[in-house]
């Protein structure tokens, strides 16, 4: 059996409602999905909730319900907002399912037996709102903590530590000799900063019960639950686990049996292939995380890849203050895909972006209505005026710039440079566009004489069109959709070799032009 594709999404905490981050996140996972699917590759794309820990009870306390009930209710939120940003995955982990707490428990035993944990008392500082222990180099010059870590106590408990510290300088050693392992180079660079220059000290996987009671108990001691990052960081396992990766559950002792809803879609999954991940959580997947899976015996992720956050009107998001961005709003308001197209096309991965609500309406303007949406409509509107609809003999004026547009595209789709890919598809239907200008077939149409040049300018237009809808389908599955629609032609734009020149066929009938993207009146 052939390892599929895997892809994740980091799962996300629900403390609280999604946001513009999660929906970023989701939406570049899922473009890198769908592109690696218009190569004919088995993909499995993973997302999901992470549903323990400390402020999870705290926020179900507040509102007078069970942990449970208050993460249940959440989840159909997060499902909803999913399903609305048009998201292409394989399936959806919760660590409070049966699957996930299994794979956890026996990965804990296994540890346990092989001497990787210890029992150890703990004097010293943790931040509930971070769920992480602080010590004295957290303190501010006169000696409190910053807002960051919310309130802070004085804590003295017994816990288990796992041995992260032996493991530092294989870490480095790794990381160096695989340069593509953290995407993009500075973020790689910052991690081997870090290991390089601070010692790593032993990570504490367990909270008294006394103290946290909604996690998962640790199998060989019930006094305890599991920390929250050891429990999530797991979750990219489980799954390889429950559709039984072979690899995964030798690795664990565990057998397909162990996981009868999901044991007869066997996938290889593991390694990972990318880890989509925000910027605050690189320490837990780029150094925990390796070390975990070094610990258990099984291959590293082949890459993480790390995106910036959002800002709006370049001030930090904020709900008091009224300065943030709800996603699903914005796509009630102006369509799926003209806010994946603006996500992706305003922000490369690795750097903080900046949303103004002027530059959404400004690309959707020129980009979206006055470029492709343009361009799409004229080409099928001419010739179904001038030829009754029917695609012409082949002609190959614009060939070799298709042909350098789907190459450079392609290109930038396979490094995780959707930005690139998207400019360099614009560079085409700017092109384009600049050739209906060019070579005014609304005057060539006036002139008989001018009747095969029309037909060459004709076929041109409407193969580019065809193209495009190919180039852009992982970003805008639907436009792509309606293009071929449009273009009279009954099968997807979901495959890569569809890019190459004479698709469409003499004699072919197009179907009749609708707007991709209706202009709007922005002064309003």
């Amino acid at each position: 059996m052939c390892k599929s594709i895997y892809l994740t999404t980091a799962i996300d905490y629900v403390n609280g409602q999604p946001h513009l981050g999660h929906a970023y996140e989701k939406v570049l996972t899922d473009v890198l999905a769908r592109f690696h699917r218009t190569q004919g590759a088995d993909v499995f794309f993973l997302t999901g909730a992470d549903e323990h820990g400390q402020k999870v009870q705290q926020a179900a306390l507040a509102q007078n319900k069970s942990p449970q009930e208050y993460c249940d209710e959440l989840a159909i939120s997060w499902s909803n907002f999913i399903e609305k940003l048009g998201i292409s995955h394989n399936d959806y982990i919760r660590t409070t399912q049966a699957r996930h707490s299994k794979v956890v428990t026996t990965i804990l035993s296994k540890l346990y037996k092989e001497g990787h944990f210890y029992k150890e008392s703990y004097k010293g500082f943790y931040s509930t709102k971070e769920e992480t222990f602080l010590t004295e180099k957290d303190r501010l010059p006169d000696g409190s903590f910053a807002p960051m870590w919310g309130e802070v106590q004085e804590l003295i408990e017994d816990n288990y530590y796992f041995k992260l510290g032996v493991h530092q300088q294989w870490l480095i050693d790794y990381i160096e000799s695989h340069p593509d392992f953290i995407y993009p180079e500075y973020r790689k660079n910052e991690v081997l900063g870090f290991l390089k220059n601070e010692k790593l000290g032993d990570l504490c996987i367990s909270r008294p019960k006394a103290r946290l009671s909604w996690g998962i108990p640790l199998p060989f001691d019930p006094e305890y639950v599991t920390y929250v990052w050891f429990d999530a960081l797991v979750n990219y396992f489980t799954i390889a686990a429950a559709y039984g990766d072979t690899q995964v559950l030798s690795s664990i002792g565990l057998t397909k049996e162990d996981f009868p809803e999901t044991a007869q879609q066997e996938r290889q999954l593991w390694p990972a292939d990318f880890h989509v991940i925000g910027k605050d959580i690189v320490k837990f997947h780029a150094v925990y995380w390796p070390i975990m899976l070094k610990a258990i015996g099984a291959p590293l992720p082949k890459k993480l890849a790390v995106h910036g956050w959002w800002q709006k009107d370049n001030q930090k998001m904020s709900k008091s203050t009224g300065n943030v961005v709800e996603p699903i709003a914005v796509i009630e308001e102006w369509g799926l895909d003209a806010f994946r197209y603006y996500v992706l096309r305003e922000l490369e991965v690795g750097p903080d972006g900046n949303w103004t609500d002027a530059g959404f309406a400004s690309r959707y303007q020129a980009e979206l209505a006055n470029g492709l949406g343009n361009l799409i409509n004229r080409s099928i509107s001419m010739l179904g005026r001038y030829r009754n609809g029917v695609v012409p003999a082949r002609h190959d004026e614009l060939k070799t710039d298709a042909e350098n547009s789907c190459a450079a595209a392609f290109k930038c789709y396979s490094e995780i440079k959707i930005q690139g890919a998207l400019i360099r598809i614009w560079e085409l239907i700017n092109r384009a566009n600049q050739y209906v200008d060019q070579t005014a077939p609304f005057k060539l149409a006036k002139q008989p004489e001018q009747a095969a040049r029309l037909d060459e300018v004709l076929y041109n237009l409407v193969e580019v069109c065809r193209i495009l809808a190919v180039l852009l389908w992982p970003v805008l599955p639907k436009t792509s959709e309606k293009i071929y629609s449009q273009l009279g032609l009954h099968d997807s734009p979901d495959q890569w070799s569809s890019c190459q020149w004479g698709g469409l066929q003499p004699g072919h009938v197009v179907g009749k032009p609708e707007p991709l993207f209706p202009r709007r009146d922005l002064n309003k």
